[in-house]
């Protein structure tokens, strides 16, 4: 009687030990299971980044000189300033960008999207007997805080910008994933 009272002890100790283990992982893993969806409930509230501007300032920026679009059409996450032209982002991610330049008749001009000072894409652009446009952009990530903006990248330019009820010069960008 001692003897299956002992092994009734041990099967009792091992049974508890084996309770403990499995409760202790299954904790650990609902914790875990649990931070997964505090991460995605995060991600599901980031509000959406984007903004377009237009309207230029200044129709005849010199080098280095940011060209500033002043009207908003939209902004959401406040990132684009229309005082500086520098949109600043809220958050990093992936971002798409795009430029839309206009020129007066026979001008010529050498624009840039920089990223924190650094050119990320350019285009030229030129027609010596109408108004021309262009447009040009590029995908990048972005670190929260770095700035964008938009400028001409060399002094060989007559850069006269031209905009009107049928031409707008016009920046725009909008956060496609975190």
């Amino acid at each position: 009687m001692e003897a299956k009272r002992e092994e009734l002890t041990q099967l009792q100790e091992s049974l508890q030990k084996l309770f403990e283990e499995t409760r202790t992982n299954l904790t650990s893993d609902m914790e875990a299971k649990r931070e997964e969806l505090i991460q995605l409930q995060g991600k599901l509230e980031r509000p959406p980044i984007a903004f377009h501007t237009h309207h230029v300032a200044n129709l005849s920026p010199s080098t280095n000189e940011i060209i500033i679009f002043t009207k908003s059409v939209i902004n959401e996450g406040k990132g684009y300033d229309t005082s500086t032209g520098i949109f600043s982002a809220p958050v990093g991610g992936l971002y798409q960008f795009s430029v839309h330049i206009c020129l007066q008749v026979g001008n010529y001009a050498f624009i840039g999207l920089l990223l924190d000072g650094k050119v990320i894409a350019a285009d030229s652009n030129y027609d010596g007997d109408f108004y021309t446009c262009s447009t040009f952009g590029a995908i990048v990530r972005v670190k929260s805080g770095e700035k964008v903006w938009v400028k001409p990248t060399t002094s060989d330019t007559s850069r006269s910008l031209r905009q009107d009820y049928y031409r707008m010069n016009t920046f725009s960008g909008v956060l496609v994933n975190y």
